[in-house]
């Protein structure tokens, strides 16, 4: 790609993360920007805030020395200078108006920086990392208003783009060497690929042969397991989800049924049986449970339970991406699992379109080479690894971005239904601390 169109290409992922951001903050009344506090998410004129703050440091601290726009502020946007807790308290920060303010004002000088510059390898990649970097956090702002029960997001539409017939069992993998991860071994501001540096360095994997599902579980398969008392037999959790189970009842007690997240765990997060019927909440309604769509808000510890109730496991994560990406030495190498092709509303539920509703057997143009469907995107699919570098690991600019989850965090493949659709890819490493349910997780499964 010429500068020209790398320019025009950050200008317009910029654009979309700005209008994108801006719209799930402005469509929310101000009384609602300020949500209870809750240890998953962040108020949303934090969060956007702290997405301009980040282009302060990466781009304009980092390749010019200029000030901030408010050193007074650095601290309060910085997550690892304000504790968790005090992002809620509105005596710390400017209101509504001034924060907007302040992050036109940081992205109207990034577009000019961008027009007006030449365009270093470093420089992009340091243009990108602060975009992709705001994508999370709009993936972030997505779960903040299911988490808190307020109204879709702006770019919802609830269609089904691609629907596609039943299929079910499993694929089979066969045994052999394959790729994992990105490369990183000698460049990291390399201009034909971005990767976080958890994805990197690319490397060869032997694997036995193993036969993984087609497609994610589905409500369906999960209300099973609930309805068999899954939650309530102690045989089929391990040590861990054991301790979820007991920490989530004692919890519950303490605090009460108002308690947010918290509850005596007997199905999935946002599930109820109501007048007879099963329905689940998404944002601000409750619907009737979409029988054939991923389970959602899933634990690692209930993906696990469900396993063992079924004797099945979960899949290693080189299984996982190897099952999604095909990928050998010597051959072409694939970004997605349909190809190198961007993601699409015909290939993958992303983008808060669909909101993972659709059924698990939808997306046909989006199988893998093993014709496993759904592997980008609907939901991050859990697989059993904890999160830990590769070897040779090294890291990058930002040197919080994986370091902080090694050893203590899950990895989680794939991305979601609110992710945005040019972040992920199929090497991207997704952390999350096993207990966590509030975020678009789910899980497939493995033959023993």
């Amino acid at each position: 790609m010429d500068t020209d169109a790398q320019k025009q290409s950050l200008l317009d992922e910029l654009e979309l993360a700005r209008a994108r951001t801006g719209q799930l903050v402005t469509s929310l009344p101000a009384d609602k920007l300020n949500v209870p506090y809750h240890p998953g998410v962040n108020p949303p004129l934090w969060e956007m805030g702290h997405a301009a703050f980040f282009y302060e440091v990466f781009v304009f601290n980092l390749l010019d020395g200029t000030p901030s726009y408010d050193p007074s502020m650095d601290d309060l946007w910085d997550s690892f200078h304000v504790e968790h807790q005090d992002r809620w308290r509105a005596d710390l920060f400017p209101g509504r108006q001034k924060t907007l303010e302040y992050f036109h004002t940081i992205y109207d000088r990034v577009a000019e920086r961008i027009r007006s510059r030449a365009l270093t390898d470093r420089e992009l990649y340091l243009y990108r990392y602060a975009i992709y970097h705001q994508n999370m956090h709009i993936e972030s702002l997505i779960w903040c208003r299911q988490t808190v029960g307020y109204p879709v997001p702006p770019d919802y539409r609830g269609d089904r783009p691609a629907p596609g017939e039943a299929i079910s069992g499993d694929a089979q993998v066969p045994a052999g060497r394959w790729l994992i991860g990105m490369p990183g071994e000698s460049d990291a501001f390399a201009t034909d690929d971005f990767a976080f540096d958890a994805e990197k360095p690319r490397f060869e994997v032997e694997l036995p042969a193993f036969a993984i599902s087609r497609t994610p579980v589905s409500n369906r398969e999960f209300l099973a397991f609930v309805e068999d008392g899954g939650y309530r037999r102690p045989e089929l959790w391990s040590f861990g989800g054991r301790k979820w189970l007991a920490t989530e009842q004692d919890v519950q007690r303490v605090h009460g049924a108002g308690a947010p997240m918290l509850r005596t765990p007997e199905h999935p997060l946002y599930w109820r049986w109501h007048n007879g019927v099963w329905q689940e909440r998404v944002f601000d309604r409750w619907l009737p449970l979409a029988m054939e769509a991923p389970v959602t808000h899933i634990s690692y510890w209930e993906a696990e339970a469900f396993c063992t109730w079924a004797g099945r496991r979960l899949p290693t994560e080189y299984e996982w991406e190897v099952a999604a990406l095909g990928n050998r030495p010597g051959e072409p190498f694939r970004r997605y699992p349909w190809g190198n092709e961007v993601p699409d509303a015909s290939r993958a539920d992303m983008d808060a379109r669909a909101m993972a509703r659709n059924p698990v057997f939808d997306y046909a143009a989006g199988d893998s080479p093993f014709g496993c469907r759904q592997m980008v995107g609907s939901v991050w699919e859990w697989t059993c690894n904890e999160f830990l570098p590769y070897d040779g690991f090294k890291v990058d600019m930002y040197p919080f971005m994986s370091t902080l989850q090694f050893a203590t965090h899950k990895v989680t493949k794939g991305g979601s239904c609110a992710t945005s659709s040019n972040l992920i890819r199929g090497t991207y490493r997704q952390a999350y601390l096993p207990f966590r349910s509030d975020v678009y997780t789910g899980f497939r499964t493995c033959a023993l």
